[in-house]
C-alpha cells in the first residue's frame, strides 16, 4: 500500500516517539504521542496549510509554486459564469507551524470595461473567505492524518 509523504512522516514521527517512551520508567500512565503534530513538514513551511492552499485554488492556473518559500501565484483567472472579472492570487505561508497567523492571501481583481481590463478593488471578505477556506482544509487534512 502507498502512503503519502504527509502520513509516511507522521507515522515516522509516531515511531520514533514511540520508541523515545519505551525507555521511560515505570507509571500507568504514559504521553501520548500527536501522530499529526502542528509542524509537520518535509518542505520549507507547513505541509498541511501549503497542501490546502494547493487544493483551494486548483481549478486557476498556477504562475509561481515555491514549497520552500512558502509562496504559491496564480495568473489571471476569468470565472466562466462572470466573464467580465478576474482574479490573481497570492498566497504566502510564513511559518512551519499550523496557526491562522502563519498564512497570507492576498488578491488582485480586474473587470472589463470598453474592451480592456482595469483594476478594481477587492473586497476585504473576498480574501478573508480564501484564508478561511485554507485553514480549515488544513486541519481536516490534519484530523484526518490523526485518524487514519
Amino acid at each position: 500500500m502507498l502512503r503519502s509523504p504527509v502520513s509516511t512522516l507522521a507515522l515516522a514521527t509516531a515511531l520514533t516517539a514511540m520508541v523515545a517512551l519505551s525507555a521511560c520508567g515505570g507509571g500507568k500512565e504514559r504521553p501520548k504521542a500527536d501522530l499529526a503534530a502542528s509542524k509537520v513538514t518535509t518542505i520549507g513551511v507547513n505541509a498541511y496549510l501549503w497542501r490546502a492552499a494547493l487544493d483551494t485554488l486548483s481549478r486557476m492556473p498556477i504562475a509561481q509554486a515555491d514549497s520552500n518559500g512558502g509562496i504559491l501565484v496564480t495568473d489571471w483567472y476569468v470565472n466562466p459564469a462572470v466573464s467580465t472579472e478576474r482574479m490573481k492570487v497570492t498566497v504566502t505561508i510564513l511559518d512551519q507551524d499550523l496557526r491562522a497567523d502563519a498564512l497570507r492571501v492576498a488578491a488582485s481583481r480586474q473587470v472589463m470595461q470598453n474592451g480592456q481590463w482595469t483594476d478594481a478593488p477587492v473586497q476585504a471578505a473576498t480574501v478573508q473567505k480564501l484564508e478561511e477556506i485554507i485553514l480549515t482544509k488544513a486541519r481536516d487534512l490534519r484530523r484526518s492524518a490523526v485518524s487514519g
